[in-house]
Protein backbone atom coordinates (compact mmCIF):
# COMPACT_ATOMS: atom_id res chain seq x y z
CA UNK A 1 0.00 0.00 0.00
CA UNK A 2 1.25 3.48 -1.14
CA UNK A 3 1.67 6.36 1.45
CA UNK A 4 -1.62 8.34 0.31
CA UNK A 5 -3.96 5.15 0.22
CA UNK A 6 -2.67 4.11 3.48
CA UNK A 7 -3.63 7.60 4.52
CA UNK A 8 -6.31 8.06 3.16
CA UNK A 9 -7.71 4.90 5.57
CA UNK A 10 -6.29 6.21 8.50
CA UNK A 11 -8.35 9.34 8.12
CA UNK A 12 -11.56 7.11 7.63
CA UNK A 13 -10.59 5.44 10.58
CA UNK A 14 -10.52 8.34 12.59
CA UNK A 15 -13.08 9.89 11.15
CA UNK A 16 -15.11 6.16 12.21
CA UNK A 17 -13.93 6.33 15.52
CA UNK A 18 -13.34 9.51 16.46
CA UNK A 19 -9.72 8.86 17.36
CA UNK A 20 -6.83 6.40 16.38
CA UNK A 21 -3.78 5.01 17.83
CA UNK A 22 0.37 5.03 16.64
CA UNK A 23 0.16 1.13 17.87
CA UNK A 24 -2.75 0.07 16.40
CA UNK A 25 -2.66 1.62 13.52
CA UNK A 26 1.33 -0.08 12.69
CA UNK A 27 -0.19 -3.48 13.64
CA UNK A 28 -3.30 -3.14 11.40
CA UNK A 29 -1.26 -1.84 8.23
CA UNK A 30 1.97 -3.90 8.93
CA UNK A 31 4.65 -1.02 9.45
CA UNK A 32 6.25 0.86 12.01
CA UNK A 33 5.54 2.95 14.39
CA UNK A 34 8.03 5.56 13.28
CA UNK A 35 5.70 5.26 9.54
CA UNK A 36 2.34 5.95 11.09
CA UNK A 37 3.76 9.41 12.92
CA UNK A 38 4.92 10.23 9.69
CA UNK A 39 1.75 10.08 8.56
CA UNK A 40 -0.47 11.44 11.03
CA UNK A 41 2.43 14.33 10.86
CA UNK A 42 1.11 14.33 6.91
CA UNK A 43 -2.66 14.36 8.26
CA UNK A 44 -1.91 17.62 10.88
CA UNK A 45 0.36 19.23 8.04
CA UNK A 46 -2.86 18.84 5.70
CA UNK A 47 -5.63 20.33 8.15
CA UNK A 48 -7.11 16.76 8.20
CA UNK A 49 -6.52 15.68 11.85
CA UNK A 50 -4.97 16.76 15.12
CA UNK A 51 -2.32 14.99 16.73
CA UNK A 52 -2.60 13.92 20.37
CA UNK A 53 -0.98 12.20 22.86
CA UNK A 54 -0.05 8.82 21.17
CA UNK A 55 -2.37 8.92 18.28
CA UNK A 56 -4.69 11.56 16.56
CA UNK A 57 -7.86 12.62 16.24
CA UNK A 58 -10.13 14.08 13.37
CA UNK A 59 -10.35 18.34 13.23
CA UNK A 60 -13.30 18.85 14.49
CA UNK A 61 -13.16 16.75 16.97
CA UNK A 62 -12.62 19.76 19.71
CA UNK A 63 -15.63 20.22 19.88
CA UNK A 64 -17.33 17.62 18.95
CA UNK A 65 -19.97 16.73 21.83
CA UNK A 66 -21.76 13.60 21.84
CA UNK A 67 -25.28 13.75 23.12
CA UNK A 68 -26.14 11.98 26.72
CA UNK A 69 -27.78 8.77 25.21
CA UNK A 70 -24.74 7.96 23.11
CA UNK A 71 -22.22 8.80 25.93
CA UNK A 72 -23.81 6.34 28.36
CA UNK A 73 -23.53 3.52 25.75
CA UNK A 74 -19.63 4.28 24.57
CA UNK A 75 -17.15 2.08 27.30
CA UNK A 76 -20.20 0.72 29.74
CA UNK A 77 -18.22 -2.14 31.23
CA UNK A 78 -15.34 0.29 31.73
CA UNK A 79 -17.62 2.75 33.64
CA UNK A 80 -19.12 0.44 35.57
CA UNK A 81 -16.15 -0.98 37.00
CA UNK A 82 -14.97 2.91 37.39
CA UNK A 83 -18.12 3.73 39.41
CA UNK A 84 -17.35 0.62 41.55
CA UNK A 85 -14.03 1.34 42.63
CA UNK A 86 -14.83 5.00 43.41
CA UNK A 87 -17.39 3.95 46.47
CA UNK A 88 -14.28 3.55 48.19
CA UNK A 89 -13.87 7.01 48.26
CA UNK A 90 -16.73 8.52 49.21
CA UNK A 91 -16.86 10.44 52.77
CA UNK A 92 -18.53 8.95 55.85
CA UNK A 93 -21.22 10.77 56.67
CA UNK A 94 -19.52 14.15 54.52
CA UNK A 95 -20.16 15.79 51.89
CA UNK A 96 -19.65 15.11 48.19
CA UNK A 97 -20.11 17.30 44.53
CA UNK A 98 -21.30 14.79 41.78
CA UNK A 99 -20.24 16.71 38.94
CA UNK A 100 -21.98 16.01 35.12
CA UNK A 101 -21.51 12.99 33.49
CA UNK A 102 -22.15 9.52 32.52
CA UNK A 103 -19.04 7.64 34.64
CA UNK A 104 -19.86 10.27 37.68
CA UNK A 105 -24.06 9.00 36.96
CA UNK A 106 -22.90 5.52 37.45
CA UNK A 107 -20.80 6.33 40.77
CA UNK A 108 -24.58 7.99 41.74
CA UNK A 109 -26.32 5.01 40.88
CA UNK A 110 -24.31 2.25 43.07
CA UNK A 111 -24.31 4.94 46.04
CA UNK A 112 -25.98 2.40 49.03
CA UNK A 113 -29.43 3.74 49.86
CA UNK A 114 -28.91 3.66 53.40
CA UNK A 115 -25.83 5.88 52.35
CA UNK A 116 -25.20 9.26 54.74
CA UNK A 117 -24.11 11.97 52.88
CA UNK A 118 -24.68 15.84 52.12
CA UNK A 119 -24.54 15.34 48.07
CA UNK A 120 -24.45 19.00 45.73
CA UNK A 121 -24.94 18.51 41.78
CA UNK A 122 -25.54 20.47 38.73
CA UNK A 123 -26.59 17.58 36.92
CA UNK A 124 -30.56 16.82 36.58
CA UNK A 125 -29.75 12.71 35.77
CA UNK A 126 -27.44 12.84 38.82
CA UNK A 127 -30.16 14.44 41.28
CA UNK A 128 -32.82 12.31 40.05
CA UNK A 129 -31.39 8.98 40.45
CA UNK A 130 -30.36 10.40 44.45
CA UNK A 131 -33.71 11.90 45.40
CA UNK A 132 -35.62 8.77 46.79
CA UNK A 133 -32.17 8.15 49.24
CA UNK A 134 -33.44 8.96 52.53
CA UNK A 135 -29.99 9.36 54.08
CA UNK A 136 -28.61 11.75 51.37
CA UNK A 137 -29.42 15.33 51.89
CA UNK A 138 -28.91 16.87 48.27
CA UNK A 139 -28.91 19.86 46.61
CA UNK A 140 -29.32 20.62 43.37
CA UNK A 141 -27.87 23.75 42.14
CA UNK A 142 -29.76 26.06 39.01
CA UNK A 143 -28.99 27.65 36.28
CA UNK A 144 -29.31 26.96 32.76
CA UNK A 145 -29.62 23.97 31.47
CA UNK A 146 -27.55 22.17 28.55
CA UNK A 147 -29.75 19.91 26.75
CA UNK A 148 -26.43 18.00 25.65
CA UNK A 149 -25.59 17.01 28.87
CA UNK A 150 -28.72 17.85 31.04
CA UNK A 151 -26.08 19.99 33.39
CA UNK A 152 -26.65 23.21 34.82
CA UNK A 153 -24.66 26.08 33.94
CA UNK A 154 -23.70 29.97 34.17
CA UNK A 155 -23.69 32.19 36.81
CA UNK A 156 -26.05 30.86 39.05
CA UNK A 157 -24.32 27.59 39.08
CA UNK A 158 -20.81 29.38 39.29
CA UNK A 159 -22.16 31.85 42.67
CA UNK A 160 -23.47 27.99 44.44
CA UNK A 161 -19.83 26.57 44.09
CA UNK A 162 -18.43 29.95 45.70
CA UNK A 163 -20.31 29.37 48.64
CA UNK A 164 -19.53 26.13 49.49
CA UNK A 165 -16.56 23.78 50.69
CA UNK A 166 -17.02 20.12 50.17
CA UNK A 167 -14.50 17.23 51.10
CA UNK A 168 -14.68 15.43 47.87
CA UNK A 169 -15.54 16.36 44.04
CA UNK A 170 -16.19 13.41 41.92
CA UNK A 171 -15.06 15.25 38.10
CA UNK A 172 -15.78 14.05 35.14
CA UNK A 173 -13.87 14.87 31.56
CA UNK A 174 -13.49 14.61 27.95
CA UNK A 175 -9.95 14.42 27.67
CA UNK A 176 -7.52 14.40 30.16
CA UNK A 177 -3.08 14.47 29.50
CA UNK A 178 -0.27 15.29 31.45
CA UNK A 179 0.22 17.63 28.90
CA UNK A 180 -2.92 19.35 27.95
CA UNK A 181 -4.76 19.14 31.80
CA UNK A 182 -8.59 18.37 31.31
CA UNK A 183 -10.43 19.46 28.81
CA UNK A 184 -14.28 19.08 27.49
CA UNK A 185 -16.00 20.77 24.23
CA UNK A 186 -18.05 23.50 26.30
CA UNK A 187 -16.61 26.65 27.61
CA UNK A 188 -20.43 27.35 30.18
CA UNK A 189 -19.36 23.61 31.52
CA UNK A 190 -15.52 24.11 31.90
CA UNK A 191 -16.19 27.14 33.83
CA UNK A 192 -18.54 24.83 36.34
CA UNK A 193 -16.09 22.30 36.30
CA UNK A 194 -13.52 24.73 37.12
CA UNK A 195 -15.91 26.01 39.87
CA UNK A 196 -16.13 22.87 41.57
CA UNK A 197 -12.80 21.88 41.45
CA UNK A 198 -12.07 25.30 43.49
CA UNK A 199 -14.98 24.20 46.21
CA UNK A 200 -13.19 20.60 47.23
CA UNK A 201 -10.64 19.55 49.57
CA UNK A 202 -9.81 16.51 47.59
CA UNK A 203 -10.86 16.16 43.54
CA UNK A 204 -11.59 12.89 42.17
CA UNK A 205 -11.28 11.82 38.27
CA UNK A 206 -13.51 9.34 36.93
CA UNK A 207 -12.34 8.56 33.25
CA UNK A 208 -12.00 6.00 31.35
CA UNK A 209 -8.68 5.56 29.28
CA UNK A 210 -10.08 6.44 25.77
CA UNK A 211 -10.38 9.92 26.96
CA UNK A 212 -6.81 9.58 27.80
CA UNK A 213 -4.74 11.97 25.55
CA UNK A 214 -7.40 13.71 24.03
CA UNK A 215 -7.71 17.69 23.92
CA UNK A 216 -10.95 19.65 23.30
CA UNK A 217 -11.85 23.09 23.32
CA UNK A 218 -12.31 24.28 26.74
CA UNK A 219 -9.55 23.91 29.53
CA UNK A 220 -10.69 23.33 33.25
CA UNK A 221 -7.60 22.57 35.23
CA UNK A 222 -4.23 20.66 35.16
CA UNK A 223 -4.32 17.10 35.82
CA UNK A 224 -1.93 18.20 38.93
CA UNK A 225 -5.56 19.58 40.36
CA UNK A 226 -6.52 16.21 40.57
CA UNK A 227 -5.71 13.95 43.76
CA UNK A 228 -6.74 10.54 42.52
CA UNK A 229 -7.64 9.18 38.64
CA UNK A 230 -10.02 6.51 38.36
CA UNK A 231 -9.55 4.82 35.19
CA UNK A 232 -9.65 1.08 33.88
CA UNK A 233 -7.00 -1.12 32.71
CA UNK A 234 -6.66 0.57 29.17
CA UNK A 235 -4.09 3.06 30.62
CA UNK A 236 -1.19 1.89 29.84
CA UNK A 237 1.58 1.35 32.52
CA UNK A 238 3.86 4.03 31.08
CA UNK A 239 1.38 6.93 30.89
CA UNK A 240 0.37 5.67 34.54
CA UNK A 241 3.63 6.42 35.71
CA UNK A 242 3.55 9.37 34.28
CA UNK A 243 0.78 10.79 35.76
CA UNK A 244 2.04 9.65 38.76
CA UNK A 245 5.54 11.14 38.83
CA UNK A 246 3.32 14.42 38.54
CA UNK A 247 1.76 13.42 42.02
CA UNK A 248 -1.90 12.29 41.11
CA UNK A 249 -2.67 8.97 42.36
CA UNK A 250 -3.75 6.56 40.13
CA UNK A 251 -6.30 3.67 40.33
CA UNK A 252 -7.17 1.06 37.05
CA UNK A 253 -10.04 -0.81 37.89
Amino acid sequence: MYAPERQQEILRLARDGGRVDVLSLAEEFQVTAETIRRDLKSLDRAGLVRRVHGGAIPVGRLDFEPDLAERESTSADEKDRIAKAALAELPTDGTLILDAGTTVARLAAAIPLDAALTVVTHSLPIAARLADHPGIQLHLVGGRVRHRTRAAVDAWALRAYGEIRADVLFVAANGFSPEHGLTTPDLAESAVKRAAIGAARRVVLLADSAKHGQEHFARFGDLTDVDLLITDQGLGDEETAAIERAGTGVVRA
